[in-house]
């Protein structure tokens, strides 16, 4: 039984009506948790699953069918709502997916799926379709779990993991936050996003405190990047939150409403921040209002949280110390090698080995075991909202319209992303190519807002290699300017 599971019954043994699980007018107290977990297990069972899906919003009956997956042995594979049909046909399709739960009859039209029944969780009836997988992909032993991230290419790679080292993960933040029973956890992002998954699903149940799974709509978000920070606020103060997890963008969104004069949030006494990378400005601000904010690091393939500051050990740029069971190494370019809860491997890969992983980021550690993060090896950057982009795919996607001819887009930590197009076309034909090319694209990777570079990308001025690639760091240097006006004009534009 995983740490999780046996945390679970032990609080439904010792404190049985306090509230484990609530959201949308659901509260599960851990003994009623217990129970709904064995009926949902059980009926998993006896549909002979391996690997389930499920598109769900946040809710309590999200939390039952991932605690009932690892109490019937089955496969969890959490589809991202923001995910684009195409990507969600491609992550069932390349994980043998045998069934998909949700509430979304869109869902059936995706594949051709065989059977269908209904089941009853928390309230919530949900549709179970299912079909029989001919040649199922060979899964690494004792996968529990399928982690898709947004993506480095037009379609995101799977991360396998183990249950035990997910609850590694899980156990060590909920020592190193502070958080005790009784407490009460909001969710703020999409629960298959690992790290709510792990930190604000996990970790309040091994503690016996209260995950609080509201609608996605309820704390603001909808789709990847809508946010409306008046929500995020009114829920944070409406449930009483004690912690949270934000993506930078939620951060900048609820700092502007308090430093707009509301009653200022009582009861938050732990607020982590990370998926993306954080402005020690906007961290300086948080703690100008008061605002306990956290900064942290973490990898899909390490299980979610690597690294994170705590009322204890509190540095602004820095991303914190590593958690307790991590191990860490540097390679002599500066790549930070991770180990301690690693991935079993990549779906369709080799196995990940026992070693350390090869993480992709530069970083050090200081004098005070703080670990300070420098930058990318690659070119794939990660946008507020926690999204990975490779920007060589969207830009594919543009260049194949004829009005486009080069572009390199941007969006490093932007809460949406920008392109520097050479073309000699209208604007209103670029317009229309961009449209046509973000109808292809999830809308996390979408083009939101343009400029016309002055010449076309060259080896001459710089801005291209001699085979045609985009020069990004030239390209940057002479666009840079131009391209923080349009993101700070824009900004205000939406705060108006």
């Amino acid at each position: 039984m995983s740490a999780v599971l046996a945390a679970v019954a032990h609080h439904a043994a010792k404190t049985p009506t306090a509230p484990a699980v609530q959201g949308g007018g659901v509260t599960l107290d851990y003994a009623t948790l217990v129970q709904q977990v064995e009926t949902a297990a059980a009926q998993l069972r006896q549909a002979g699953l391996r690997v389930l899906g499920l598109l769900l919003d946040n809710s309590p009956a999200w939390a039952v069918i991932d605690l009932a997956a690892q109490r019937a042995g089955i496969v969890l594979l959490p589809l991202p709502s923001f995910f684009s049909p195409a990507q969600l046909r491609h992550a069932l399709e390349s994980s043998g997916a045998d069934a998909v739960l949700c509430e979304d009859v869109v869902m059936g039209a995706l594949l051709p799926w065989e059977r269908k029944q209904t089941l009853t969780v928390a309230g919530r009836v949900l549709h179970l379709l299912s079909r029989r997988v001919a040649e199922a992909p060979a899964l690494p032993v004792g996968t529990a779990k399928i982690t898709y991230t947004s993506g480095t290419t037009g379609q995101p790679k799977g991360v396998c993991l183990a249950q035990a080292a997910m609850d590694a993960v899980a156990a060590s933040l909920a020592g190193v936050s502070g958080a005790r029973a009784g407490d009460r956890h909001l969710a703020c992002l999409p629960l298959p996003t690992l790290l709510e998954n792990i930190g604000g699903l996990y970790a309040p149940l091994l503690l016996g405190a209260c995950s609080v799974l509201a609608p996605l709509a309820e704390v603001g978000l909808s789709g990847a990047s809508g946010l409306d920070p008046r929500r995020l606020y009114a829920a944070l103060r409406e449930q009483r939150a004690n912690s949270a997890i934000l993506v930078p963008v939620q951060l900048q969104g609820l700092l502007a409403v308090l430093a707009a004069g509301v009653p200022p949030l009582t009861d938050m006494r732990y607020l982590a921040v990370g998926g993306a990378a954080v402005s020690p400005r906007l961290l300086q601000d948080a703690a100008s209002l008061g605002l306990p904010v956290y900064q942290g690091y973490g990898l899909s393939e390490c299980a979610s949280v690597v690294a994170v500051n705590s009322a204890g050990a509190n540095r602004i740029g820095a991303v914190g110390k590593p958690l307790p069971h991590v191990q860490l190494e540097f390679a002599a370019d500066g790549e930070i090698r991770i180990g301690g809860a690693g991935f079993l491997g990549y779906l369709g890969g080799a196995a990940a080995g026992d070693g350390l992983w090869d993480s992709g980021d530069l970083g050090h550690l200081d004098a005070d075991g703080f670990l300070h993060l420098t930058g990318r090896k690659k070119n794939m950057f990660i946008t507020a909202f926690g999204r990975n982009v490779a920007p060589e795919w969207v830009e594919a996607e543009l260049t194949r319209h004829c009005a486009i001819p080069q572009a390199a887009v941007f969006g490093e930590a932007r809460p949406w992303n920008a392109a520097v197009i050479a073309s000699a076309v209208s604007d209103s034909e670029i317009d229309a190519a961009i449209a046509a090319a973000n109808a292809e694209l999830p809308d996390y990777a979408r083009v939101r807002r343009w400029l016309r570079a002055a010449a076309p990308f060259t080896p001459a001025n710089g801005q291209a290699t001699a085979n045609g690639r985009p020069r990004r760091t030239a390209i940057l240097d002479a666009y840079g300017a131009r391209l923080d006006a349009l993101y700070a004009t824009t900004a205000k534009e939406v705060t108006a």
